[in-house]
């Protein structure tokens, strides 16, 4: 990633960034790995509501392309284990997603983790509904980087 004067004042001002690198000591760390770290939302919407952040600084799900298809898969993945590991075993009753510029809190890319989706928040439930411009579902993104024509032409745009 070529980081210029901008890229790198986002990353030391960006609170994911310092999740990620373990700056934040008010912040309890799930599960993480080299590439991925877990913690809760500070403003759940649910009983069990996670996010999954890259330790990369991405800015949105704008952002990426057909090369990053793997790396929302391992953001699943680990939202995924992390719900297991809270003892959620209905995976038909889980929200994942991501919200999308300009409905985005934070200027790093995360993906929501919601559980029970039944028990989202009544105040809550339109910042989590899948197919709208404030939410878009994980299996919606991939597919949407499979196919999209920035993906398949690369630099020529």
């Amino acid at each position: 990633m070529k980081r210029n004067k901008s890229t790198i004042e986002t990353v030391e001002t960006c609170i994911f960034c310092s999740i990620a690198n373990g700056q934040d000591k008010q912040t309890e760390v799930i599960k993480k790995n080299n590439e991925l770290v877990c913690f809760r939302d500070i403003c759940p919407a649910a009983p069990h509501h996670y996010l999954v952040i890259p330790r990369q600084h991405i800015h949105s799900c704008l952002s990426l392309h057909r090369g990053d298809i793997s790396l929302v898969e391992r953001m699943v993945e680990m939202g995924k284990a992390v719900l297991l590991e809270q003892g959620i075993t209905d995976m038909t009753d889980i929200r994942l997603g991501f919200h999308q510029p300009p409905y985005i809190s934070v200027n790093h890319l995360h993906l929501h983790v919601l559980a029970p989706t039944s028990q989202i928040s009544l105040f809550m439930q339109y910042k989590f509904i899948p197919g709208t411009n404030f939410f878009v579902s994980e299996d919606h993104l991939r597919k949407r980087l499979k196919y999209s024509l920035k993906s398949l032409l690369g630099s020529c745009m």
